[in-house]
């Protein structure tokens, strides 16, 4: 009887794409490229961003298209930044002035993503879920810090007004009580991907998975821990504005 699919999607193969050190590679480039792309491109132009959502979801079933091609991993992961895309555009793009709404209009496509665990489609439901994940912790840190007080007030202030709001936010950072929130939510971030990575037994079904959804988070930490250093530095990289 020959194997379906999703069994020689899980077997083990000898292509550069399945390995760990291409995954990291992949999954950490999906990771901050809508930091440099998405970002100034929703501010400016939402709609068109939008728009982009359907090309990424056109080139990702076109990679998948071929079952046993080795590009489906990277098919797989564009799926899986499709439904952060779509996220990203749609809050950054209208709803920017309302953080309370950041983490549920990002949490768009969770449903699919839940289901799609289940399919040979995990590596990109593992991506986005761990993508909304660290998302999540960086929202609830900027909450706890006060951050969040001055979201609005920076995302309507014009530009003579919001770097001064984004000084008041940088010294708010280096308050005792923002540090220390500030580090345990690293040692949160550190931590689960740290077993996340370690329940990555090699040769399981789940490996892929399980090793995109650690890098993701991995790389979130490296960014949030860049931007905050840049916001304490320089407040108005701070990515508010």
């Amino acid at each position: 009887m020959k194997p379906s699919f999703h069994d020689e999607f899980d077997t083990p193969k000898s292509t550069f794409l399945s390995r760990p050190i291409a995954l990291r590679l992949w999954a950490s480039f999906f990771v901050i490229l809508p930091i440099f792309v998405q970002a100034p491109w929703v501010r400016f132009e939402p709609i068109s961003a939008l728009c982009a959502t359907f090309i990424i979801l056109f080139v990702s079933f076109l990679l998948s298209r071929k079952e046993a091609d080795k590009w489906f991993i990277v098919g797989s992961l564009l799926l899986g930044v499709s439904g952060s895309w779509l996220g990203g555009c749609l809050f950054w793009g209208w709803l920017s002035a309302y953080p309370i709404l950041h983490i549920p209009v990002e949490a768009v496509a969770l449903p699919l993503a839940m289901v799609g665990l289940g399919t040979k489609w995990k590596i990109g439901s593992s991506f986005y879920i761990s993508s909304l994940f660290g998302t999540a912790i960086t929202d609830l840190s900027i909450f706890l810090t006060g951050i969040m007080d001055q979201w609005k007030e920076v995302i309507t202030a014009d530009s003579d007004n919001a770097p001064l709001i984004l000084q008041k936010t940088s010294e708010n950072l280096i308050q005792l009580k923002s540090l220390s929130i500030i580090i345990l939510a690293a040692f949160i971030l550190w931590f689960i991907s740290k077993e996340i990575f370690n329940a990555a037994i090699p040769n399981s079904k789940n490996e892929k998975a399980l090793l995109v959804s650690s890098y993701v988070i991995q790389t979130t930490l490296i960014v949030d821990g860049i931007f905050i250093i840049l916001a304490i530095i320089q407040p108005t990289f701070s990515g508010l504005v």
